[in-house]
């Protein structure tokens, strides 16, 4: 009975020994994925100009209707023998003129005049009514300050369609000298009313912010990796404004980063009250931006294997086939996983760190190795795995190309500055000048690989609503 218990002890054994020596069987443990989710990614400061452009038919539509019936009224006849009120009779017009806008009003002026004598107690006066047609000619200088256009307007000529006279025994008599000193008030008071009106009708500030408020509100570059371009106003500048050619315009610029962020959709950073606008006398308008060159994991999976498929890894008789890969992400690496078959069975897990050859457009990993349970597996069932030949060859197969995903992100951004149109009278242009690569972040679901994008990007801002 000993006998037979020794004897059948030693043959189970020996199946044992032959059991596991014939299936080489890979038992390592699997280094579960982070979640690396949401990423943000911060950009350099860029530069959009913001070039203003505001239609004086604009202002003029404004003007007429901050100005309009009775424009200047004076009942008083006792301080200077006359009594006169203007309306303003058509509309204004507005045109520029040598850098200047030009303002032509037509007017109708109620005058009544007082003239005669008072002489050894007798009051030998007697007044006059006249009802004339005139148009003033005013000129203004247009400045910026505290986001809005004011002007300086001077009135440059008086001209009166009839000239204002009155009939004494049968001849006309001027009395321009009678009515001039009461013009020299009128002109003041036309003057500070024209003013008044531009300035109320020149207030862009809320046009601008509508406009920086919709540019800055997150724009979806891609829809299937969720990926979103979003830009955060810093700092507003404005140069001088200039009126040429029917049109008052300003040069501004927006000082900004520009942000890539994957995930879902991000909230706007857009403070309008923390706007400041500043001047200077000239505008950078270069961008630095970045885009995001999106691989799932899914999708670089299918790339990697195709790059395994009819391969074989190994020495002399012990060799072994890829039959299925598939990544994640663990502590800022890349675990590759390599379901193989062959002299052994099993996973095998491998980590790196994504890195970009500008050569070749390719993602590969660097510092590729076992991971440690994986290691330890090897060693005690296929250590001629872990020879530095194999494991190159092995990490020749582990990369892909990014070309037509940068292509695709710059597709995406290029169609943003085609005359993109957020709102009514606000529209987006630009050109992509260069892309260079900037660095590799991982998410949970994708390697994103973040492209440097120099160019220029232009915010035209035209007319008033």
């Amino acid at each position: 009975m000993y006998t037979f218990s020794r004897l059948f002890a030693a043959l189970m054994l020996a199946l044992t020994i032959v059991s596991c020596s014939s299936t080489n069987k890979i038992n390592s443990l699997k280094p579960e994925p982070d979640d690396a989710s949401p990423l943000l990614y911060d950009n350099e400061y860029s530069f959009i100009s913001l070039p203003v452009s505001i239609k004086l038919k604009d202002i003029e539509n404004k003007a007429n209707t901050a100005l309009s019936g009775v424009i200047y009224d004076d009942a008083n006849l006792e301080d200077d023998n006359v009594i006169i009120k203007v309306w303003k009779q058509a509309p204004i017009v507005i045109t520029s003129e040598n850098s200047k806008i030009k303002i032509v009003l037509p007017l109708k002026v109620y005058v009544k005049v007082r003239y005669g004598t008072q002489q050894l107690g007798l009051d030998l006066r007697d007044t006059k009514e006249l009802n004339l047609n005139g148009v003033v000619t005013l000129v203004s200088d247009i400045s910026l300050s505290n986001w809005k256009l004011n002007s300086a307007t001077t009135l440059q000529s008086l001209d009166w369609t009839e000239s204002p006279s009155i009939t004494i025994l049968g001849k006309n008599v001027p009395i321009t000298y009678l009515i001039n000193p009461a013009v020299k008030i009128f002109k003041s008071k036309i003057e500070k009313k024209i003013d008044e009106s531009i300035e109320k009708s020149m207030d862009f500030k809320p046009n601008v912010m509508d406009a920086l408020q919709k540019i800055s509100t997150p724009f979806q570059m891609n829809e299937a990796y969720q990926t979103w371009f979003r830009i955060v106003p810093a700092e507003l500048y404005s140069t001088d404004s200039k009126v040429s050619k029917g049109t008052i315009s300003m040069q501004m610029g927006m000082k900004c980063y520009m942000e890539t962020i994957i995930g879902a959709k991000p909230e706007s950073k857009f403070e309008k009250d923390k706007i400041v606008l500043k001047p200077v006398t000239k505008m950078p308008d270069q961008i630095t931006a970045s885009i995001a060159a999106v691989s799932t994991y899914t999708d670089a999976t299918a790339l990697i294997m195709k790059n395994f498929a009819n391969k074989e890894f190994g020495s002399g008789t012990k060799k072994v086939t890829v039959q299925k890969v598939e990544l994640w992400h663990k502590a800022g690496k890349m675990v590759i996983a390599l379901d193989v078959t062959g002299t052994v069975n099993g996973t095998i897990y491998l980590t790196g760190i994504p890195t970009y050859n500008e050569t070749t457009k390719e993602i590969y990993f660097d510092q590729l190795d076992y991971a440690l349970d994986t290691k330890s597996s090897l060693l005690r069932t296929a250590n001629w795995l872990m020879q530095g030949v194999i494991l190159k060859k092995i990490e020749e197969s582990c990369r892909y190309s990014i070309q037509s995903n940068m292509e695709e992100g710059k597709k995406s951004m290029v169609n943003y500055l085609n005359n993109y149109s957020p709102m009514p009278g606000v529209f987006v242009n630009g050109k992509i000048n260069a892309l260079d690569f900037q660095k590799i972040q991982l998410t949970n679901k994708a390697i994103i690989a973040f492209v440097k994008v120099n160019g220029t990007v232009s915010v035209t801002v035209d007319g008033l609503k």
